[in-house]
């Protein structure tokens, strides 16, 4: 099966045309085993792609890699809340008076806090 006059859809993965993706699905799996995607063309534009297993993993694999990066940190942050010491500050700021948040406030704008 050759490759198509779209030639392709990034500098690595080769492009055939609808026609050809309809008639030659088989040879199209082959070559998607192979070189791990196919851009599936019409009108010379590129309108889907085929990805093996193995790239549709990968690319699930990194999309999914910030978040678990985001849960670590939220994780890091709800263990350290759960100390005595912060237990103790989160106690001591909702028992606060309205007159010691304000002079705790100013104290931190100045940078004496």
């Amino acid at each position: 099966m050759a490759v198509s006059e779209a030639t392709t859809f990034r500098r690595d993965l080769p492009a055939v045309t609808a026609t050809e993706a309809k008639n030659a699905f088989g040879a199209v799996l082959e070559q998607v085993m192979v070189e791990g995607g196919v851009a599936i063309t019409k009108h010379n534009e590129v309108k889907a792609v085929l990805l093996s297993v193995r790239e549709y993993e990968s690319l699930i694999a990194e999309r999914n890699a910030p978040l678990a990066d985001l849960a670590a940190e939220f994780d890091g942050l709800v263990e350290r809340m759960q100390t005595t010491e912060a237990r103790k500050a989160g106690r001591a700021l909702f028992d606060a008076s309205p007159a010691k948040l304000g002079r705790a406030a100013l104290a931190t704008r100045r940078g004496g806090g």
